[in-house]
């Protein structure tokens, strides 16, 4: 699925004087570092459900070659590979993050746009002898990765501190420190951030590797397609209310808080002129991430924290002609390359007013919880106490 589209404009029919316009896509070969986009796809699935779900008009969906390209998208995404997590692997630059920021892995922006577009596909697919390998190989996926991001991407204080609590080299089935990973990795701005209520769901995770960084767009889909759980969607929310100056302050979102500096800056993102600290995808600000989070919070029952960021934003955007991003830690700087009227960032605005004024149309995004995948549990067959599903504790939540 290509990542943008450029005009191109070219002769008909060998006439010199007459011109037809062209759409020429860019699967990754035009982009900044080569690198194909992994969310278009995704993005691409999710909004073709919430269009037949505002539309009425499911006929788009059931066409041959719609229905065809549902399944090239998932049969890439569920193709088998020498990783044995159920999250997606990927490439630095193969989502919003554009560029080279110490995303390669497994972000979790792809992990819950790839949960979003699983639970969507799933209500697309038509149902034939053809495709019922398909919709198991869904659900075994869809088990499995909620599992795997509720139960490993999850932390708040007591995690943490079971987590600097760590023993190391563990190689056992019922290993606690199942991905190595040493204490020492938590960072010092950490332990004093994170508020005693709240909590978020970390940027990435690898063998001896956590990303402790806060990213935004991928807590927030977490919560509106419910690869979180009720208890930690409430707390990624408390979070960033508690900590409203570090993530929204004069413009909402910091697309990830921290920002990578000195010498952490020049090694991961390769001295990236246009990442310095606190600019673009280095903790920048972007208006777009307000309907995303206007989503969540409607979702949530918190419209008030909505109606706050969007009172931050009026203050500004309009006036500064509707920029792409901003500088500074607390945004308050128009972006040193921002472009200005940029359409997401108008879109980003007038979609968080209009669900506001329409709370009910959110269902066209949202994911409720699957009860379906609870029963279905993958850890179910670990018979080790020590194991403690955050799924089955999800649905004593939902149903309280």
């Amino acid at each position: 699925m290509p990542a943008s589209f450029k005009v191109r404009s070219v002769p008909l029919d060998g006439n010199s004087e007459a011109f037809e316009e062209v759409l020429d896509p860019d699967f990754g070969e035009s982009a900044i570092g080569r690198v194909a986009p992994v969310d278009s796809g995704l993005w691409w699935i999710i909004l073709l459900r919430a269009y037949g779900k505002i539309t009425g008009d499911y006929a788009l969906q059931e066409r041959v070659d719609v229905q065809t390209g549902i399944r090239l998208i998932l049969n890439l995404c569920l193709s088998d590979g020498f990783d044995m997590f159920p999250t997606l692997l990927v490439t630095d630059g193969s989502c919003m993050i554009d560029r080279r920021m110490g995303i390669h892995g497994h972000p979790l922006e792809i992990q819950a746009l790839f949960y979003s577009a699983l639970r969507c596909a799933r209500e697309m697919i038509g149902v034939t002898d053809g495709s019922k390998n398909l919709i198991r190989a869904i659900n075994n996926r869809l088990s499995a990765l909620s599992f795997h991001i509720r139960e490993y991407y999850w932390v708040d204080m007591k995690k943490i501190n079971e987590i600097y609590r760590y023993k190391t080299e563990e190689y056992s089935h019922d290993a606690i420190n199942k991905f190595n990973i040493y204490p020492e990795q938590i960072p010092s701005w950490l332990a004093d951030w994170i508020p005693v209520k709240g909590g978020y769901l970390i940027g990435n995770l690898q063998p001896a590797h956590m990303d402790f960084r806060f990213f935004s767009l991928g807590n927030l889909w977490a919560i509106v397609s419910s690869l979180a759980t009720q208890r930690q969607a409430e707390g990624i929310l408390n979070l960033i209310e508690a900590k409203w100056d570090d993530i929204v302050a004069n413009m909402p979102l910091k697309i990830c808080y921290p920002a990578l500096e000195y010498e952490e800056w020049r090694i991961i993102t390769g001295s990236d002129p246009k990442n310095t600290p606190w600019s673009y995808h280095n903790g920048g600000s972007w208006p777009t991430l307000l309907w995303q989070f206007t989503l969540a919070c409607i979702k949530m029952g918190r419209r008030d924290l909505a109606r706050r960021a969007v009172e931050v934003a009026e203050k500004r955007l309009s006036d500064d002609k509707w920029p792409e991003y901003y500088d500074t830690r607390t945004g308050r700087f128009i972006g040193k390359q921002s472009r200005l009227y940029q359409t997401w960032s108008i879109a980003g605005y007038l979609s968080s007013k209009m669900l506001l004024d329409c709370p009910e149309m959110a269902s066209i995004l949202v994911c409720d919880e699957d009860f379906e995948l609870l029963e279905g549990c993958a850890c179910s067959l670990n018979k080790n106490a020590r194991t403690k599903c955050s799924r089955r504790a999800a649905k004593s939540q939902v149903l309280v």
